[in-house]
C-alpha cells in the first residue's frame, strides 16, 4: 500500500486517559458496522473492563469487532474476560503468543506496540495510550502523561486498510501485512484542512519509515523543533539532525522523563545530555509524573502523534504506527499543551549541573558515538521470529494460551 500524504482530514488532540477513554469508548459502543482495535497493553482493571463493555455494546448492535493485543504486553487476561467477548462474536487476536520458560515470558523482542482504533471507516484513533488505569490521574504518582488523536477524513480509510491487512491469518502463520487481501481504501468525504501521512514500522520493508520522517521534519525546520518522548535514545543520524538544526539557529527542545517508570530510561537519555547541550539543544525533564507521550512538532504546521518512542526497541524492533500531520491549527494546539508542561511541570537541564569530569566525558563520548552509529543493525541480531497471530477461541484466556501455544493455534486459527 502506497504511503502518501492525504488531504482533507481533521485531527483532535486527546490528552491522557481523562480525554481519551470516554471519547474512544463512546465511539466504539455506538459502532454500526465494524470496530478494529490494536493495543500493546490491555489490563483487566477498570479501564479494560470499560473497554470490554464498549466492545460488547458494539457487537450486540451487529458490528463486526476485531481486537489485537500483544502477547507480551497483555499476558494475564482471565478466561471470563476473553470468553465474554468471543461468545458475543468479538474476534480476539494475540500477537506473537510466546510460551513461558521457567515462568518467564520469552516473547520479549519485536512486540506489537501499536495503539490503533478504527470505527465504521469514519473515525480512527492513534497514539501512545494503552488500556490500563495507569493512564488516569486517580492512579496516583505513577499515572502517565500521554497523548492520542481522533481522526476524521480520507486518511481513515488508509489506516483501516492497514489494520485489516495486519490481522491477516493463513495456514503458514501471519507474517507481514498483506494489502492485496485487505479492503481497498474507500473514498471518504473531506472533514478538514489537515494533510496527513500514516506510517508504520515493521521488520520487513518499513524498518525506518517513521525515523526517516522525523529526520526529514527536523532537517527542514526553520524556527523550532519540540519533541516530547518517553524513551529517548535515538540513533546517530537523528541526533546529528537535532544538533545541526540547533546550530543553524532553530530552537530545538526535548521534553524527556524526569520521573521515569524505569530507572534505565533516565540513565540512557542523560548520557546524551552533554552532547546535545554543547549544540545548544534545550532539554527539559518532566517531573510531575512518568512521561509516556510520543509526540513532536516542527515550526507552525508539522506534527506527529503515535506509538513510536525514539529508542532502540521502537526504532529497530517493535511494530509501531504514527500519523504525521501538516496543519497549523493542530500544531498550535499541541504547542500550547507542550508549552504548558514546560512552564509548570518541567525542569530545564543546565550544562553546569552535569557533574562529570572532562576525561569521563571524552571516553563516554567515544563509545556513545560508535554505539549510536551501529545499534540499529546490532539490534537486528537479537532473537527474531516470523510474527504470528493467534485467534483465541471461546474460553481460551491469554494466560492459558501462553501455556500451550501450539494447541490454541491449531484449534483457534481462522
Amino acid at each position: 500500500m502506497a504511503q502518501q500524504w492525504i488531504k482533507g482530514n481533521k485531527f483532535t488532540l486527546l490528552e491522557n486517559g481523562e480525554e481519551f477513554f470516554p471519547r474512544v469508548f463512546e465511539v466504539i459502543a455506538n459502532a454500526r458496522r465494524e470496530v478494529v482495535l490494536e493495543t500493546f497493553i490491555l489490563y483487566e482493571d477498570k479501564v479494560g473492563l470499560a473497554l470490554r463493555e464498549a466492545l460488547l455494546a458494539a457487537a450486540r448492535r451487529g458490528a463486526k469487532v476485531d481486537i489485537t493485543i500483544d502477547g507480551f504486553g497483555s499476558p494475564d487476561l482471565s478466561d471470563e474476560f476473553i470468553s465474554g467477548l468471543t461468545e458475543a462474536g468479538v474476534r480476539v487476536h494475540v500477537f506473537d503468543p510466546g510460551m513461558r520458560l521457567f515462568g518467564q515470558r520469552t516473547n520479549v523482542f519485536r512486540r506489537m506496540h501499536r495503539k490503533i482504533v478504527v470505527v465504521d471507516c469514519e473515525r480512527a484513533f492513534i497514539g501512545g495510550i494503552n488500556y490500563s488505569a495507569d493512564h488516569l490521574l486517580d492512579f496516583g504518582p505513577e499515572a502517565k502523561q500521554d497523548y492520542s488523536v481522533e481522526i476524521e477524513g480520507p486518511i481513515v480509510a488508509y489506516i483501516r486498510r492497514f489494520a485489516y491487512a495486519a490481522m491477516t491469518v493463513d495456514k503458514s502463520g501471519w507474517r507481514w501485512p498483506r494489502f492485496r487481501k485487505a479492503p481497498a481504501p474507500e473514498r471518504l468525504p473531506v472533514s478538514g484542512q489537515a494533510e496527513a501521512l500514516f506510517l508504520w514500522r515493521d521488520n520487513h520493508r518499513h524498518r525506518d519509515d517513521i525515523e526517516r520522517q522525523y529526520r526529514l521534519g527536523i532537517r527542514l525546520a526553520k524556527k523550532r523543533v519540540i519533541i516530547a518522548n518517553a524513551y529517548f535514545f535515538p540513533g546517530y543520524r537523528l541526533l546529528k539532525e537535532l544538533r545541526k538544526a540547533s546550530r543553524r539557529g532553530v530552537e530545538v527542545v526535548l521534553i524527556l522523563q524526569g520521573m521515569p517508570d524505569m530507572a534505565i530510561v533516565k540513565f540512557g537519555a542523560s548520557m546524551l545530555y552533554s552532547h546535545l547541550l554543547r549544540a545548544r539543544v534545550r532539554i527539559y525533564e518532566y517531573c510531575a509524573r512518568p512521561l509516556h507521550g510520543k509526540v513532536a512538532l516542527v515550526d507552525d504546521e508539522w506534527a506527529t502523534v503515535g506509538s513510536s518512542n525514539l529508542d532502540p526497541l521502537s526504532l529497530a524492533l517493535n511494530l509501531e504506527a504514527n500519523v504525521f500531520i501538516h496543519d497549523r491549527e493542530f500544531n498550535h494546539q499541541l504547542y500550547e499543551k507542550l508549552s504548558y508542561l514546560m512552564q509548570h511541570s518541567c525542569k530545564e537541564i543546565q550544562a553546569e549541573e552535569l557533574q562529570e569530569s572532562s576525561w569521563w566525558r571524552r571516553v563516554r563520548g567515544f563509545f556513545l558515538y560508535h554505539i549510536l552509529r551501529r545499534y540499529p543493525s546490532w539490534a537486528g541480531w537479537l532473537p527474531a521470529h516470523a510474527p504470528r497471530l493467534t485467534v483465541l477461541a471461546s474460553g481460551a484466556s491469554s494466560t492459558a494460551q501462553h501455556k500451550d501455544t501450539e494447541r490454541v493455534t491449531e484449534t483457534a486459527r481462522t
